[in-house]
């Protein structure tokens, strides 16, 4: 009868370990559904869009300037981001405001990207922690859930990756 349970009980750790490193391997290399908070992407992603994104592209090095991208804060590793890439290593960035006379310009550091929010007067971003490293993307946001529950392939904001 114990032998009986053990060998249950066993069968049923193994194939829930098996369906967690399934799991666990699926979010790290295929994309996970996130949902976002804040109004640093707006109009583009509202407070408490859900958005799918995929990890593809991390680890393929495919990501692209004008790509909406999840990293992780470069403040708080806890917390993801949700951002536009504006630069890529080597590139140019304008730091100042449109309004600045004048303009000052940074380096994207290799292995490093620029990112801003769409929303640019309410936005903590590249502007204020500077380049993060290219390791803290997440993924590439490829899809909006709307709220009919419609995919909207990759969400198109008024912000291009120009500089």
């Amino acid at each position: 009868m114990f032998r009986h349970m053990l060998g249950k009980t066993l069968g049923l750790l193994g194939y829930t370990i098996q369906y967690g490193c399934i799991a666990h391997c699926a979010f790290e290399y295929i994309g996970e559904f996130v949902v976002c908070s804040g109004p640093s992407m707006e109009p583009t992603i509202v407070n408490h869009d859900v958005v799918f994104s995929e990890r593809m592209s991390r680890h393929l090095f495919k990501i692209e300037k004008g790509d909406i991208v999840i990293a992780k804060s470069p403040f708080d590793p806890q917390m993801n981001i949700c951002k536009r890439v504006i630069g890529l290593e080597g590139d140019k960035i304008c730091t100042s405001s449109p309004s600045d006379l004048f303009k000052t310009h940074t380096y994207v550091p290799m292995g490093h990207v620029w990112l801003e929010g769409d929303n640019l007067r309410n936005s903590t971003d590249s502007r204020n922690y500077g380049p993060i490293p290219y390791a803290l993307i997440r993924g590439r946001v490829c899809w909006k859930v709307t709220h009919e529950f419609n995919f909207k392939k990759e969400p198109e904001g008024h912000r291009q990756g120009s500089l």
